[in-house]
């Protein structure tokens, strides 16, 4: 007797194709509502109208969504074309902001470009080329079949040099980026335990040395457990403290979309740093648990159709970029509910910052274009009848 295999959601390849691009764009309006929400006190005061913040979005994302379209299509030779010039691209990138009189400072962090009509900060679009760079090399050591060689010093020295440039602008929390990508690349490629657990430690160590170099990372990381210390509250405890006070006060179902209380100038960068704070005090417990199952469905997508492709640069590119948008995730929420330092990265796809987004667009159009290369994907793909053009 045929035992029948018990259809699931995961069963057919195609829903991983629906997961990814249908959490993708329910993320990005649910953060164009949010970005409207936060920043609108913020941005009828430095802007003059409440909406002027959720516009500059808006037009970021009308740029993101044609490029993505582009960028998926692109064939592998193509990305593998582009993937040799990943690190000399980021390394310009990251070092002429360092140039006087080109780069500049945002909140002490000197990593921005000022194009005149918006600022750009270089080091998001500079993630996704190292993780394109690293995935190429990984994938040429496999295909050759050279398993003994030393995977660290292949990929570890051009991390380490943008880690470096980024610190010389002040930003610890996109160098923390870096380096945790560098470590989810490390593991995929398969290095060995004890060798991956002896990197890890010097990277901690090295990234406690940084916070002790420096008396506001070290305020910083001694406040966060206890933001509401009577030394700390009124200077590096408050953004972490009405943080709290924020998601405490939204209760289940929160306080009504649009009617925080914290984004009128209690909470520092509502819109980008802290907006999952806002999220929770205006649509409560039921709001954050929704934005936390789409970022795991974008996520648990991205990293399925890494397993399922043959190819191993598409392979490891897929799990790094999933590494990078779940590593920022981490330590946005982490920092918004105190449980990590404030690190100052945004939230995926949710966060204001036109850089940011166009850059993670970049990396999901990656993964689309690597599902739709999927044979079984694609096959279904067209018994859908959904025009060529949309798919």
């Amino acid at each position: 007797m045929k035992v029948q295999k018990r259809s699931t959601l995961f069963s057919r390849p195609i829903n991983l194709y629906y997961m990814l691009v249908g959490s993708t764009m329910a993320l990005s309006i649910f953060g164009l509502i949010m970005v409207f929400s936060a920043s609108s006190i913020y941005s009828l005061e430095n802007k003059g109208a409440t909406w002027a913040i959720l516009f500059r979005q808006l037009i970021f994302l009308v740029l993101a969504l044609p490029m993505a379209w582009v960028l998926s299509r692109f064939s592998l030779a193509r990305w593998k074309f582009f993937a040799r010039f990943g690190v000399l691209a980021s390394v310009g990138l990251l070092a002429v902001v360092q140039l006087p009189g080109v780069g500049k400072s945002v909140n002490g962090n000197n990593n921005w470009i000022s194009l005149g009509f918006a600022d750009v900060q270089p080091s998001e679009i500079a993630k996704f080329l190292m993780i394109l760079w690293a995935g190429s090399i990984l994938a040429k050591r496999e295909s050759a079949g050279d398993i003994q060689a030393n995977v660290l010093k292949l990929i570890a020295p051009a991390f380490l040099l943008c880690i470096f440039l980024v610190l010389l602008g002040k930003d610890l929390g996109t160098a923390s980026v870096f380096a945790f990508v560098l470590a989810g690349m490390l593991w995929v490629s398969g290095v060995h335990l004890k060798l991956f657990a002896a990197i890890s430690a010097v990277g901690f160590l090295g990234i406690a040395a940084l916070i002790i170099s420096a008396p506001y990372r070290v305020a910083r990381f001694s406040v966060f457990l206890n933001p509401f210390a009577e030394d700390q509250y009124k200077s590096v405890g408050w953004q972490p403290a009405h943080s709290l006070l924020g998601l405490a006060s939204g209760g289940l179902f929160g306080v009504g979309l649009g009617a925080s209380r914290q984004k009128w100038g209690n909470l520092p960068e509502a819109h980008t740093d802290f907006i999952f704070s806002v999220i929770g005090e205006e649509l409560g417990l039921f709001g954050t648990i929704a934005t936390l199952l789409m970022l795991s469905t974008l996520l648990f997508s991205i990293f399925k159709i890494a397993l399922r492709t043959q190819d191993p640069m598409v392979r490891y590119v897929c799990s790094g970029i999933g590494c990078w948008i779940g590593v920022q995730t981490v330590l946005n929420i982490g920092s918004a509910v105190s449980v990590l330092p404030v690190v100052g990265v945004t939230l995926p796809l949710l966060s204001y910052g036109g850089s940011a987004l166009i850059a993670t667009y970049m990396g999901i159009a990656f993964v689309i274009g690597a599902a739709r290369r999927d044979p079984a994907i694609y096959r279904e793909l067209e018994k859908t009848g959904i025009p060529k053009w949309l798919r």
